[in-house]
């Protein structure tokens, strides 16, 4: 069975935090996966949030660089990041993931795998390359856009955290452990 919406917590959703309404998701993304459900079963845009966050905080507490070693650059969940910032109308996390994007692309053939097999301390000129420190200086806010995308969506169901278990416990087929 597909889950055909993004399920969040009605607190999420009534907190004055815009990051609980991205976090509410994430947990049932996360609940989905441990239960064994394929992402391609869950909401796509569910998915997409998902990773649009899981991208911005790489870049958050790492830079670009830590996102590119800890995704091992795949050019699948780049695509739905580029779509996510851009359903979120972000305009200067999209032109500066884009622009990074080709920057990793530029490297010469063999030395993205290189950098991905290797250690990520110590000396690295390609950790280095695909630093760009001006991610912490853009002024557009994304966890405001990205939950304001979310509040607005139209496939969001706002359910209490009980009715969210039995919702997901249709689409697992067995009760969820609590």
């Amino acid at each position: 069975m597909k889950l055909d919406k993004i399920i969040v917590s009605d607190a999420s959703h009534q907190s004055s935090d815009p990051y609980d309404l991205i976090r509410s998701n994430i947990s049932v993304v996360n609940l989905l996966g441990e239960e064994g459900i394929d992402e391609e079963n869950i909401h796509e845009d569910s998915v997409m949030s998902y990773y649009v966050d899981y991208y911005f905080w790489q870049y958050k507490n790492g830079n670009f660089s830590q996102f590119v070693w800890n995704s091992g650059w795949s050019a699948e969940l780049n695509k739905i990041i580029e779509e996510g910032l851009k359903k979120m109308k972000s305009k200067d996390h999209l032109e500066l993931f884009l622009e990074q994007c080709a920057k990793a692309e530029s490297l010469e053939e063999g030395e993205l795998r290189k950098y991905l097999e290797g250690q990520y301390f110590g000396p690295n000129k390609t950790r280095d390359f695909l630093k760009n420190d001006s991610f912490y200086s853009l002024e557009e806010n994304l966890t405001a856009l990205h939950s304001e995308w979310l509040r607005q969506h139209p496939d969001l169901k706002v359910l209490s955290v009980e009715d969210m278990f039995s919702e997901l416990e249709i689409i697992v087929g067995h009760e969820i452990e609590r």
